[in-house]
């Protein structure tokens, strides 16, 4: 019996990195997943976009472990769209029990130089979609009466105390998302609903592992490569690492989802190999 067997548990971003990594543990665990992605270019964005194919192997790899999943392209900036997703899964699977809130974006610059359309993107991916995907899915879960878990995915940028630099339109979007979390988990405890988040420092996926980040990392050198930039990631942790992997979350967000946390709710679990211990000194 797994720790999530016969729940449903819905993940924004799903097509790959982070969201990929928390539907296959999840459904490694037993439960049946909704995968949820946009495949578009954002205006703003310096790596590669999500795509199709990426979203169709997620639903393949979940697909792979014996459990049912339903994989939809959807932009959380989108009520409709999302409305529609969850109103389809929910038919399909029977209702939603675990939301993973975990679509984010994230762009480089200095306060006063981040571009208007730079800054709605964050904001819209980061904060309003959390939002949104909170108000698509929760009225079915309450009026399935079975209770539930919503995980946000914050970040190390929005722990209490950390304003990084040149991040201020994703620290404040990181920072929001904690104050929407404690402010839902007392909104729904009577039903039974938990919210907590998990906020890790630097995670091995595409959205780190790119030139843009490289080059902010270590702008002392012309075009630094991953290697370059090793020991910069590795200086914000207390443990000898210079990133942590997508599973090292998923294990979090498993937790958080599962029964084993049923007394936890209103909790931003750090994921940070001690960052939020160092990272202010």
């Amino acid at each position: 019996m797994g720790r999530v067997a016969g729940k449903v548990a819905l993940i924004t971003g799903a097509a790959r990195g982070q969201g990929r990594s928390h539907a296959v543990r999840l459904a490694e665990e037993g439960a049946d997943i909704v995968a949820l992605d946009v495949v578009s270019a954002f205006t703003t964005v310096a790596y590669p976009p999500a795509t199709r194919k990426q979203l169709e192997e997620t639903a393949d790899m979940v697909r792979g472990l014996g459990r049912k999943v339903v994989a939809s392209e959807c932009d959380v900036r989108d009520q409709d769209a999302l409305d529609a997703a969850v109103s389809d899964a929910v038919s399909t699977l029977g209702g939603i029990d675990v939301v993973c809130a975990n679509a984010g974006i994230t762009t480089l610059g200095r306060t006063w130089e981040i571009s208007d359309a730079a800054w709605d993107e964050v904001i819209g991916v980061n904060l309003t979609g959390v939002w949104r995907t909170i108000r698509a899915t929760l009225p079915h879960m309450i009026a399935a009466g079975r209770g539930g878990s919503i995980v946000i995915t914050g970040s190390l940028a929005g722990a209490d105390g950390i304003g990084m630099p040149g991040l201020a339109h994703y620290v404040a979007s990181k920072h929001a998302v904690i104050g929407l979390m404690r402010a839902l988990a007392n909104e729904v405890a009577t039903h039974n609903i938990r919210v907590n988040a998990v906020n890790p420092t630097n995670v091995a996926t595409e959205m780190l592992l790119h030139e843009s980040v490289y080059a902010a990392f270590r702008p002392d050198l012309d075009n630094p490569v991953q290697a370059d930039a090793v020991e910069a990631f590795q200086a914000y942790h207390l443990l000898a690492v210079p990133w942590v992997e997508p599973i090292d979350v998923s294990n979090a967000v498993l937790w958080l989802a599962s029964d084993e946390a049923r007394y936890v709710t209103g909790v931003a679990l750090p994921v940070d190999a001690g960052a939020s211990v160092k990272f202010p000194s």
